[in-house]
């Protein structure tokens, strides 16, 4: 009996000792390791601009990135978070840029008003003079060669596809994670099936995965209505569509926030950071 006892204790601490690099590969990354991440000298200056409006530190942190994860960016765009995620993810994850096909023949509608005007109605007043040359913009191809070039991240693939169904069905409940920056709101002027989008988000993720969510922030009771005047979109508007598609709330974060916006302009006057929030919902 004594034996089978010992056996037994032998086999535990075997198997532990076995996992101990899965329980260490679970853990998301350190403060540290973020801070590292966005003190790369290889990132742009573009980058470093944005940084001060977009916080990464805290949106990674928020994030929980673990290495390893495979990530999805919905509306890429120039990707930026797109190569955060690639760092952030390490060399054995794997990151996907989504952004909608161009068709020549349809052109995209465009916005009663262009994010930044604060006032659509009036006629726009001649742009102030630059202070400093901005930093010229990175394209996701340029971030990709970088990535690969460097090695300091998970390999960026682009995708493009119809927002509606952002994922190649080969990832169907393979993503650890989706991620969607500001531009929420955009679908409702551009006439995207949020339903679908959503739908096809649930489908990539694997049981456990999270779709976090960062916007503008709208009035109560605006819902997407004001998406292509003032660039918002109301959180509880947004928190019934994600979660009709089967997501739960898993958290909320302040740290773009600002309470000082009256949510009225699509520029706060007096000139000050718009009231943004991020939200993180899981799949069952």
């Amino acid at each position: 009996m004594k034996k089978m006892c010992k056996d037994l204790a032998a086999a535990i601490l075997g198997a532990a000792l076995l996992l101990q690099p899965v329980l260490v590969w679970a853990q998301p990354i350190s403060p540290a390791r973020i801070a590292e991440i966005i003190a790369s000298p290889d990132r742009s200056a573009a980058d470093r601009t944005n940084d001060i409006r977009r916080k990464p530190a805290q949106m990674l942190e928020f994030l929980a990135i673990k290495p390893g994860m495979t990530a999805l960016d919905i509306s890429a765009a120039g990707g930026y978070t797109t190569e955060l995620l690639a760092r952030a993810v390490g060399p054995t994850g794997v990151v996907y840029g989504q952004n909608r096909p161009r068709d020549p023949a349809r052109p995209m509608p465009t916005p009663a008003a262009p994010e930044g005007n604060s006032n659509p109605s009036a006629t726009p007043a001649p742009a102030p003079a630059p202070t400093a040359a901005r930093p010229p913009p990175v394209t996701l191809a340029d971030r990709a060669a970088n990535i690969a070039k460097s090695g300091n991240g998970a390999p960026i693939t682009a995708v493009i596809r119809p927002f509606e169904d952002a994922a190649p069905p080969e990832l169907a409940g393979k993503v650890d994670l989706v991620t969607l920056m500001f531009n929420y709101h955009d679908f409702g002027w551009m006439g995207v099936d949020r339903a679908a989008m959503n739908a096809s988000v649930f489908r990539a993720l694997k049981s456990g995965g999270v779709f976090v969510i960062a916007d503008h922030a709208g009035r109560p009771g605006t819902g997407i209505s004001e998406a292509g005047t003032l660039h918002r979109i109301e959180p509880a508007f947004l928190r019934r569509e994600i979660e009709a598609a089967g997501f739960k709330l898993l958290g909320e974060a302040d740290f773009l926030a600002n309470p000082d916006d009256p949510k009225d302009k699509n520029t706060p006057d007096p000139a000050q950071s718009k009231d943004e929030y991020v939200v993180k919902f899981v799949k069952p």
